[in-house]
């Protein structure tokens, strides 16, 4: 790390609050947080949250792509590495629980803080859930199958 960046004031984290309040609204605008768009989306019932999905996979894949084909370093000059990952079929388990939770709750863990903002206080459960459930990962990490 550098050492600029060790020594930085309680401000330096504030691009980090206005770029996630940010990301929150266009969140809220763009109906993501919607419970009922999340359920038209398990459906089939509405192309609103798959137009959305998809295009934040384009727009991941075109970036990956450039990242490595232009060799592009961080901000701070170091080079960025993507590690290739190996499948295995705990993955797949993984896929089902969220997707399962995803849809009986209708929030998915980027926009669970959205939610709680709008209002939404009974998602708090489900945010208490998702850490609880990464809580139980974590302890059991070791004994699943990698």
């Amino acid at each position: 790390m550098n050492e600029s960046n060790t020594n930085c004031q309680w401000y330096y984290n504030l691009k980090y609050l206005v770029a996630g309040i940010l990301f929150g609204i266009i969140f809220v605008k763009a109906e993501v947080i919607s419970w009922f768009r999340i359920q038209e989306m398990f459906r089939l019932q509405s192309f609103h949250m798959y137009g959305i999905i998809g295009s934040a996979v384009l727009v991941g894949t075109a970036s990956v792509w450039i990242i490595k084909k232009f060799n592009i370093k961080t901000i701070d000059g170091e080079p960025i590495t993507i590690t290739p990952k190996k499948f295995n079929k705990g993955q797949i388990y993984g896929g089902l629980i969220f997707g399962f939770g995803w849809a009986v709750t209708g929030a998915c863990p980027g926009p669970l803080f959205a939610q709680i903002g709008t209002g939404a206080l009974a998602v708090s459960v489900t945010l208490l859930s998702a850490i609880a459930g990464t809580w139980v990962y974590g302890y059991f990490k070791d004994k699943l199958p990698h």
